[in-house]
C-alpha cells in the first residue's frame, strides 16, 4: 500500500483526496491486524452483513461508517459499489480513467489497493460470507430428507450427503428399471443422460427424482416459522400474537394504500385499458427505471414460466374464497370498511379467487436432536408442477401433455412448426410464427386462440415475444446444422449416445429427433447465459454484483486466453472437485468448497480429470484429460447440493413477483417508419390470451422489440403497480365480480405458502430486522426532497395499514436473531 502513498504524493491537486486515502488505510491496517472473521456456529450469531468500524472505512471511508447503524448491508456503501458518484477519487490513479478498466496487469493488480479496489474486493468478499452462511443455515427440503441434513449418515455429517433414497424413482415411474431399479444406488444413464428429460428426472444421475415436476417445493426458512398464522412454537405465537391471518391486514387496503399509480389523468389512463383506438392520447404514468426496457420486464416472466408453478394446467383447488376489502386499521384497532372507504379505496368485496393447491397438510413429523426438537418438514407442502431446471421447459414441455402442446415442423421434425403471416418487410418475417392451438389440443379452455407453447398459462404478448424469438433460434440452429451436415455428411459431429459412447455419430447419422434434443440443449444454455451475464446484471446495476454473476458463469478469473490465469483455474477446479466437493468433512464439503467454487465457474467445475494428480498439482497443458462419458462420477462432475437435496424454495417464488416492472400501455413503434415516433399505445391487458396472437401478428416481431426495447421498465417501488393488474377482469372466474385485484393476490398467495413476514424473512435469511418503517427511508437522501418526502409518507402509510404494537421485552420472539 506504500506504493499507492508515495505515489499519491506527487500529486498535490489531490491532497484531500490523499488525505481521505491515508486515513482509510489506517483503519485497513486495523482489519488486516483483526483477522478474518469466523463463520457463525449459531444463527444468531450470524454476519447479517454487518462489518467492524475499521473494516467499513477501509473499504468505503467516512460515508460507510455513517451509515454502519442501519439495518441494511454494508457493502452498499462501499466505494464503486454503487452509480458514479460511489467511486473514490483515485489519489494514485491507477486506471486509465476515474473508474475505468486498468491499462494492463500491473495496474490492475494494484487497482486492488487502491480505495475502488478495496470497495468491490470488500463487496464480493462480504457477498461470499453470506453465501456460506445460506448454504449453513437455509436449506431446508420438504422430500423428508431434513432430518439426515441434521444428524447426518453413516458417519457423514449431513451438509456433506451427495445421495438420497428419497430421490430415488418409485417402482411406478416408467424409467424405474432404466435407472436402475431395485439396485441400492440408482444411476442414470443412456437415454436419460443423453438430452434433457421431458419431467426433468436425471438432471443428477445418482439422485434421479431430484428437481423433477412434481416434487414438493423446497423452503429457506426453518420449517416453525413457516405459516405463522398457526402459531406453531413459543416464539412464533411470542412474535405475532393474533395479529396475522390470511386477510390480516386486509390485502386489498394494502394493495390501494400502497401499490396503486397514482394518475395525473385518470381518464387518459382508464385503470391501464387506454383510450379507443389505442390512441396516443392515452397515458398512464408510472415510475420509470433510469435503465433497462420493457423487454427485460417480460424477459422474467419467461424465466419463471421456466422454473416453477404451483398450478396444474392452469388450475388451482377447486374451492374459492373471499380476498379482503373488508377491514382496516384505524389507530391499531381493526374495524370493518365502510361503504364510503371502499368506494374511495376501489377495492370490491365481492372479489374472490380459487384457492392454492396443497401437497402435504398433515402434522408433520418431529425429531429429536441434540436435545433440540425439530420439524421434519414444513406444516404445509405445496408441489412445483415444472421442472426446477435450466431447461427451457416453458418452449419444450415439463409433461406428457404440455410436451404435446410443442408443435414440430413436418416437413422436418428437427424444428419447431412456424408459419408464414401476412406481409410485412424484414428478413426476420420469412422466420413465421408459431401456429395457434387447435381443437383436440391438450389445453386449458381458456387458452384456446393462443400461440402453441409448452407453457400456455398467464400468456402475454411478452411471452409470444420470447416464445416466437427462441423458436426461430432453435429452428436457425437446425438449418445451420443441416448445412453443415450437407458439406461434411461424413465428419464427425461431435455428439455422443452415452449407450454408444466409442461410437462417432457422422453429421449424416444424426435423426430429426436427436437434432431436435440437441437444439434444445443449445438454446436452454443461451437462455441460461442470457439471464445470469445480462438480465441479473442489469437488474442488479452495480460492480460487485456484475463481477459476482459474471463469475458464475466464468469464474471470478474471467474470460483469458493467457496460459496462467488458465492454470491457476484449473487448479482452483482440482481444489474444489478433486478434494472439497468428495470430502466427507462438512467444513470442506460446504464453506472451502463455496469459496474456492467462485475461482472456475460453472464451465470448469467437474470439467477435466487427471490420473493420479496431485490436489494442488501445478497445471501441465501436456497431460491427458481423461474426463469420460462411461464414468458415471465424471458426468456428475462438479456437482454439489450441500446436503439438502434441490428444489426452488417457496421464498424464491415469493421475491420473483415483479410486478411494477410492467407498464400499463406499450408505446408501439414501427422500425420501418419513423421509429421515433410512438404510433400507438396499446393497453398491455388487450394483449393477454388469445388476444395476444392478433397483437403479435398484426404488428410483427421486430415492432414489437423496437417497442419494448425503447420503452422503460417499472421501478420496483410501492405505489408503481399496473392499474390493469389491480383490476384485472378474468372469465374463468365465476364471482360477483369476475375481477381480481393481482397485487393483493400475490400477497394472499405469499400467506397461503406460509412465508414468514417481513422481519423474521430477513432474520431467517441472516439480515438485520427493522426496528421501525422509518427504517425504509432512504437517509442519504437531502432533507426535504421530493423524494424523502415521499419515502416518509410511505412510511406514515405502512403505519396506518400495518398497526404499531410494543415490544414485550420479557418475550422471546426469535432464535435467529440476538437483538
Amino acid at each position: 500500500m506504500s506504493g499507492i502513498v508515495l505515489l499519491s504524493g506527487c500529486r498535490k491537486e489531490d491532497k484531500q483526496a490523499l488525505d481521505t486515502e491515508l486515513a482509510s488505510l489506517d483503519k485497513c491496517g486495523e482489519m488486516v491486524l483483526a483477522g478474518f472473521r469466523r463463520i457463525a456456529e449459531t444463527r444468531d450469531l450470524r454476519f447479517q452483513g454487518k462489518v467492524q468500524e475499521a473494516t467499513a472505512v477501509c473499504r468505503g471511508g467516512d460515508k460507510a461508517r455513517s451509515f454502519m447503524a442501519l439495518p441494511w448491508v454494508d457493502w452498499g456503501n462501499y466505494w464503486a459499489t454503487g452509480d458514479s458518484s460511489s467511486m473514490a477519487r483515485e489519489p494514485a490513479k491507477p486506471l486509465d480513467d476515474l473508474g475505468g478498466r486498468p491499462k494492463n496487469d500491473a495496474l490492475r493488480a494494484l487497482a486492488h489497493l487502491g480505495p475502488n479496489g478495496r470497495g468491490i474486493d470488500g463487496a464480493l468478499l462480504d457477498l461470499e460470507y453470506q453465501r456460506i452462511e445460506l448454504i449453513k443455515f437455509n436449506l431446508f427440503d420438504n422430500n423428508m430428507t431434513y432430518e439426515q441434513f441434521v444428524k447426518g449418515r453413516d458417519g457423514t455429517g449431513g451438509p456433506a450427503l451427495k445421495t438420497w433414497s428419497e430421490m430415488r424413482l418409485p417402482r411406478s415411474h416408467p424409467s424405474y428399471r432404466d435407472a436402475g431399479g431395485d439396485t441400492r444406488q440408482q444411476v442414470c444413464s443412456g437415454g436419460l443422460i443423453r438430452f434433457r428429460t421431458v419431467t426433468g428426472i436425471c438432471n443428477d444421475i445418482y439422485n434421479p427424482i431430484m428437481g423433477s415436476a412434481g416434487t414438493p417445493f423446497a423452503r429457506n426458512m426453518e420449517f416453525d416459522t413457516t405459516f405463522p398464522e398457526l402459531g406453531l412454537n413459543q416464539l412464533t405465537r411470542n412474535r405475532h400474537g393474533n395479529r396475522l391471518g390470511l386477510l390480516k391486514p386486509d390485502p386489498q387496503v394494502i394493495s390501494r394504500k400502497l401499490f396503486t399509480r397514482a394518475q395525473s389523468r385518470p381518464e387518459a389512463c382508464n385503470d391501464g385499458y387506454g383510450v379507443a383506438g389505442n390512441s396516443t392520447a392515452g397515458n398512464c404514468d408510472y415510475k420509470k427505471a433510469p435503465f433497462f426496457n420493457v423487454l427485460a420486464a417480460f424477459w422474467i416472466q419467461f424465466m419463471t414460466h421456466d422454473w416453477f408453478s404451483h398450478l396444474d394446467e392452469g388450475h388451482n383447488a377447486p374451492e374459492y374464497m373471499k380476498v379482503g376489502c373488508t377491514s382496516q386499521l384505524i389507530n391499531n384497532a381493526e374495524k370493518p370498511l365502510t361503504p364510503e372507504e371502499i368506494q374511495k379505496l376501489g377495492c370490491r368485496p365481492g372479489d374472490e379467487i380459487d384457492k392454492a393447491y396443497v401437497a402435504e397438510s398433515s402434522a408433520p413429523a418431529k425429531f429429536t436432536y441434540n436435545g433440540k426438537e425439530y420439524l421434519a418438514r414444513a406444516p404445509k407442502t405445496a408441489r412445483n408442477m415444472n421442472t426446477g431446471w435450466w431447461d427451457a421447459s416453458q418452449l419444450y414441455g415439463f409433461s406428457d401433455a404440455s410436451r404435446k402442446r410443442v408443435k414440430r415442423d413436418p416437413s422436418d421434425r428437427a424444428k419447431m412448426m412456424l408459419e408464414p403471416t401476412g406481409s410485412r418487410s424484414g428478413e426476420g418475417e420469412k422466420l413465421g410464427y408459431l401456429p395457434v392451438f387447435q381443437p383436440g389440443d391438450p389445453i386449458n379452455p381458456d387458452w384456446t386462440g393462443q400461440e402453441a407453447a409448452a407453457f400456455a398459462d398467464n400468456w402475454t404478448v411478452g411471452m409470444s415475444f420470447y416464445h416466437n424469438v427462441f423458436a426461430r433460434e432453435h429452428n436457425v440452429f437446425v438449418e445451420e446444422f443441416r448445412k453443415q451436415a450437407a458439406q461434411t455428411p461424413d465428419a464427425d459431429s461431435g455428439l455422443r449416445n452415452p449407450a454408444r459412447p466409442d461410437q462417432v455419430i457422422r453429421y449424416k447419422d444424426v435423426t430429426a429427433d436427436e437434432l431436435f434434443e440437441a437444439a434444445r440443449l443449445v438454446i436452454a444454455a443461451e437462455i441460461a447465459k442470457i439471464h445470469t451475464t445480462e438480465w441479473t446484471t442489469q437488474l442488479l446495476y452495480d460492480e460487485p454484483l456484475y463481477r459476482g454473476m459474471n463469475a458464475n458463469w466464468n469464474g471470478l478469473l474471467g474470460v483469458s486466453n493467457k496460459p496462467e490465469v488458465e492454470a491457476l483455474r484449473q487448479v482452483l477446479e482440482r481444489i474444489t472437485t478433486q478434494n472439497f466437493g468428495k470430502s466427507q468433512d462438512v467444513k470442506k464439503a460446504t464453506q472451502w468448497y463455496s469459496v474456492f467454487a467462485s475461482g472456475p465457474g460453472i464451465f470448469g467445475l467437474g470439467s477435466h480429470v487427471y490420473a493420479d494428480d496431485p490436489v494442488y498439482a501445478v497445471f501441465d497443458p501436456n497431460k491427458k484429460d481423461l474426463w469420460d462419458i462411461r464414468n458415471p462420477a465424471h458426468v456428475n462432475g462438479g456437482v454439489n447440493h450441500f446436503g439438502s437435496p434441490f428444489n426452488f424454495p417457496e421464498e424464491f417464488v415469493t421475491v420473483y413477483r415483479l410486478h411494477p416492472l410492467v407498464p400499463d400501455l406499450i408505446e408501439y413503434r414501427e422500425w420501418n417508419a419513423d421509429a421515433n415516433k410512438i404510433q400507438s399505445k396499446v393497453p398491455v391487458v388487450e394483449t393477454f390470451r388469445g388476444k395476444a396472437t392478433d397483437a403479435m401478428r398484426s404488428r410483427g416481431l421486430a415492432n414489437l422489440a423496437l417497442s419494448m426495447g425503447r420503452q422503460r421498465l417499472g421501478l420496483l417501488a410501492l405505489r408503481n403497480f399496473p392499474r390493469f393488474l389491480q383490476n384485472l377482469k378474468m372469465g374463468r372466474l365465476h364471482t360477483p365480480t369476475g375481477q381480481i385485484d393481482i397485487a393483493a393476490l400475490d400477497l394472499i398467495r405469499d400467506r397461503e405458502h406460509g412465508v414468514p413476514r417481513f422481519n423474521e424473512f430477513r432474520r431467517q435469511y441472516g439480515l438485520r430486522q427493522l426496528t421501525s418503517f422509518d427504517d425504509f427511508v432512504d437517509r442519504a437522501l437531502p432533507a426535504g426532497s421530493p423524494e424523502r418526502a415521499e419515502q416518509e409518507d410511505l412510511a406514515k402509510t405502512l403505519r396506518e395499514v400495518y398497526g404499531q404494537h410494543v415490544c414485550d421485552a420479557s418475550k422471546v420472539i426469535t432464535d435467529a436473531q440476538l437483538d
